[in-house]
């Protein structure tokens, strides 16, 4: 983007013009036309800006509007779902397994009394998103909070790995992140104050794995669409945040977790000594759709119990 020079119009005298003034300049510290203030006085101070719309301001203590989240019907999703519902949030359970994404939402609605829908969504086709949020509206009312945890692996390395892999792993992980995002985009702005997204990326964003090269593109992809979309909405008063979670116990590592002394070697590497479980996430993601996050926007959160903090794994 080109720069915009916000300092006005230059004078249209040159100081080198023939018949100009040897300097057009006032001095520093003189005062201004019609102000009658040198700017250079002590304890001078420039009018208060008019202060933006803040998120939550006027709305209720804490957000009570609906919340959509994808492959909400296991892993860090599911527990997600359950935290929200916990507190009250209804939810919309999106997932290919719309099975498992109903029996889900029924849980949701009878441990915690609060609407809850289940609805299968592949995120990946984007024609059908349109009617997923119609329908989640109408179950919900008003939808603020997203977390978009759908996701796969694709243990492929770089060197063998063929297109159609590459692709999927990139268009569940990344781009559905982007496109559901603007498809809620209007339910969001009419939800406000209080509206807020959450990412799920992984440390995977942060660091190489040489099995896991389009997973580690699409988790860092999702770092870089969180500075974005919060650059794009956060003058709406929507906060845009991305949880970067190490080792889950979720079926997404389950096969990985089968290895004999995988499950050993990670919790060795964890100071903490044990594998994460969906809830330690799912309480970050709960925290940041929360009015206690209502500063936070623009940044990761790591939940690894500290893996990162020791070296590479």
């Amino acid at each position: 983007m080109a720069a915009v020079d916000r300092r006005g119009p230059t004078s249209p005298i040159s100081p080198t013009s023939p018949g100009s003034p040897t300097s057009t300049r006032r001095p520093r510290n003189s005062p201004r036309v019609g102000t009658g203030t040198a700017t250079s006085a002590p304890g001078a101070r420039r009018a208060p800006r008019a202060a933006r719309r803040l998120a939550h301001r006027d709305g209720p203590p804490a957000p009570d509007s609906g919340v959509v989240i994808t492959g909400g019907a296991s892993g860090i999703g599911l527990a997600s779902a359950l935290a929200l519902a916990q507190v009250g949030r209804p939810v919309a359970i999106w997932d290919r397994d719309g099975t498992a994404a109903r029996r889900a939402a029924t849980r949701c609605s009878e441990e915690y009394g609060v609407r809850a829908v289940g609805l299968t969504v592949d995120v990946t086709k984007t024609s059908t998103l349109k009617a997923a949020v119609r329908r989640s509206l109408a179950e919900l009312g008003p939808i603020g909070g997203l977390v978009h945890s759908a996701g796969i692996g694709g243990p492929v390395p770089l060197t063998h790995i063929d297109d159609a892999a590459w692709d999927e792993v990139l268009d569940v992980n990344l781009r559905a992140g982007a496109t559901v995002t603007r498809e809620l985009h209007p339910a969001l702005l009419d939800a406000n104050p209080g509206s807020a997204i959450v990412y799920i990326s992984s440390i995977e964003g942060w660091i190489g794995s040489p099995l896991l090269p389009a997973y580690c593109a699409s988790k860092a992809g999702l770092l870089g669409l969180t500075r974005s979309a919060c650059a794009l909405l956060g003058p709406d008063g929507i906060r845009v945040n991305s949880v970067c979670p190490g080792a889950v116990d979720t079926p997404l590592i389950a096969p990985l977790l089968e290895i004999p002394g995988a499950r050993d070697k990670l919790i060795t590497r964890t100071p903490l000594g044990r594998l994460a479980q969906p809830e330690d996430v799912a309480s970050v993601v709960r925290f940041l759709l929360s009015d206690e996050a209502a500063y936070v926007t623009g940044t990761s959160i790591v939940v690894d119990g500290g893996m990162t903090a020791i070296g590479p794994l």
